[in-house]
């Protein structure tokens, strides 16, 4: 069985693997981080909660030492986009314990808080930069920024970074990047289209894919509940009586649909409350920090929780809708079942629904168990959409593909050491196993 002092990451950095009691590393990092090690394009594909982010992040981290470059002013030698705050922030917690022994500098840019504080790192020069995309825009186009001293530049959650949303804003930033650049993009899904149009970036990339990428982990118990649109708010309420005291996330497609769940929780006694892209970033912080802790039991969210965030002991994930796009599905009930242990997911689902419960059987290739009858159908399938306007292209919040909620992130900076620990999984290697006392 291979250990991670046998995949030539650097001493400083096995040290720190070490320090977090893993010497196992997952089949996603076994084989993700030779290739990356070696310089060559990748996209790595692998099922939620098997440490995607420590099989880019500890190979980087080896690049960087190994070259003994000086990070240049206004710049950074790697960029690490990603399509959330929340996410950015998590991938900047594990760089600041993978890298705390290397004193390699980071920092993590996002919208939602002051530029002052980014600006000023930016000015010292990075050895990496975790960034959402509008935030970095607005330093390039106010010269606070400069990306054309970049070698190395990843996409962790690559689907919705290539979605249409964000499409204008990463060509702006990859033509900015310097060449030759060596790319890599990481996901638990990607769908053929997605991955024609990542295939415009990359340059003979080794592809990585561990397990079926549409398929669930098989540590996830899934079930559906047929329930009428009209049924749904007390289906709800009766499912989550027994659930009180889990560590529960529900899933809503719309924003205010999420603030209307909260408050139906709370009404009858949860301890909840909703995230979404139009909450301050000191709402999101707020509420992820209580569900985090425990002091919270049930947070519900947009898809903007669906994408990387990784939180310990998640026991339960309710669909109160499903997603219109069927692998947005995957990425919600990847919130549980992370990092070996067992979770639970159940869907509620409406007649209007039943045709998106088929695309996610499909893609998934697996009969989800009807917990309850299923009544005939005699309507519409599938939700009747909206009129929308034009979807915007990575301006200020991060853009939006579908369903996606896009979103920018604050600012973190160290100089490799000093930063307080989180108690998430993120950080770790994710999976692999401790070492024996």
């Amino acid at each position: 069985m291979t250990k991670f002092s046998e995949l030539g990451l650097a001493a400083p950095v096995q040290k720190a693997v070490a320090g977090e009691g893993y010497e196992t590393p997952t089949p996603i990092q076994v084989r993700a981080i030779p290739p990356l090690l070696q310089g060559k394009d990748v996209v790595g594909i692998a099922q939620t909660g098997t440490g995607k982010t420590a099989a880019f992040v500890l190979p980087i981290l080896t690049r960087l030492l190994e070259e003994k470059k000086q990070a240049p002013g206004l710049s950074c030698r790697c960029l690490i986009l990603a399509p959330t705050r929340e996410l950015a922030a998590q991938i900047g917690e594990s760089i600041a314990v993978y890298g705390q022994h290397t004193g390699l500098s980071h920092a993590v840019v996002f919208g939602g808080v002051k530029h002052g504080p980014q600006v000023r790192a930016l000015a010292r020069g990075l050895d990496i930069l975790v960034a959402t995309p509008g935030r970095l825009l607005d330093h390039v186009a106010d010269r606070k920024a400069r990306l054309d001293l970049t070698s190395l530049v990843v996409l962790d959650e690559a689907d919705q970074m290539l979605d249409l949303g964000f499409m204008p804003a990463l060509r702006k930033i990859l033509q900015m990047v310097g060449k030759p650049r060596q790319t890599v993009m990481f996901s638990a899904t990607m769908p053929p289209p997605i991955r024609a149009l990542a295939d415009d970036f990359l340059r003979d990339p080794v592809t990585v894919a561990v397990a079926n990428q549409a398929k669930p982990v098989e540590r996830i118990e899934q079930g559906v509940m047929y329930v009428g649109t009209a049924e749904k708010r007390q289906a709800l309420i009766d499912l989550m009586a027994p659930e009180a005291k889990k560590s529960t996330i529900i899933f809503t497609r719309t924003k205010r649909g999420a603030d209307k769940v909260a408050q139906l929780l709370v009404e009858y006694g949860h301890k909840a409350a909703a995230i979404h892209g139009n909450k301050s970033q000191n709402q999101r912080e707020k509420a992820l920090a209580a569900f985090k802790s425990g002091e919270m039991r049930v947070l519900v969210a947009t898809d903007i929780a669906a994408r990387g965030l990784d939180i310990d002991g998640v026991e339960l994930v309710v669909n109160f809708e499903l997603p219109n796009v069927p692998e947005s599905y995957v990425h919600r009930i990847g919130r549980t079942a992370r990092a070996g242990a067992q979770g639970r997911a159940v869907a509620l689902v409406a007649p209007d629904e039943r045709g998106l419960l088929q695309d996610i059987e499909k893609l998934t290739g697996l009969r989800i168990k009807g917990l309850n009858d299923a009544p005939p159908i005699s309507g519409p399938t599938r939700p009747v959409q909206p009129q929308r306007g034009p979807r915007r292209g990575g301006g200020h919040g991060g853009g939006q593909g579908g369903n996606r909620q896009g979103g920018q992130r604050g600012q973190q900076n160290s100089g490799g050491g000093g930063q307080k620990r989180s108690g998430n999984r993120r950080r770790k290697p994710g999976g692999g196993q401790r070492q024996s006392a």
